[in-house]
């Protein structure tokens, strides 16, 4: 029964921390985005946001994008240096030409960092891609 489920390997979508000024506030703040590489729009995205380790751990945060778009990016959430002593995880769901797919990407405690920065696909930015 198990092999007869295809589960489809996730390609061209990353989730990033990118460090950017905030005209409103004044701060340089670090916020997340989920970028879609791909030539083809993602449909009905779903992210689950935790924080974690041995002691803590944040409450769940989901977010719902009904279309990112091909070659596109979209904010997730702003991410306070708080939690950066934490493991995040950002739990993605989304449909991709009528099949499902999920994956998991990890931001390792301590690695949102201005010297862990590259160059980000589509968005022109550098910042910190997640595992």
């Amino acid at each position: 029964m198990r092999k007869d489920i295809e589960i489809p390997e996730v390609k061209d979508v990353y989730i990033a921390a990118v460090h950017e000024f905030n005209e409103k506030y004044n701060t340089t703040d670090w916020n997340v985005y989920v970028i879609n590489d791909g030539s083809e729009p993602l449909e009905i995205v779903l992210i689950i946001a935790q924080g974690y380790n041995d002691k803590d751990m944040t409450t769940h945060i989901r977010h719902k994008i009904e279309l990112l778009p091909a070659k596109g990016f979209a904010k997730i959430e702003y991410i306070d240096e708080s939690v950066f002593k934490l493991n995040n995880f950002f739990s993605v769901t989304y449909f991709l030409n009528n099949k499902m797919y999920e994956k998991r990407w990890e931001f390792p405690a301590h690695s949102i960092q201005d010297d862990n920065a590259v160059s980000l696909p589509v968005m022109n930015k550098k910042g910190v891609l997640a595992r």
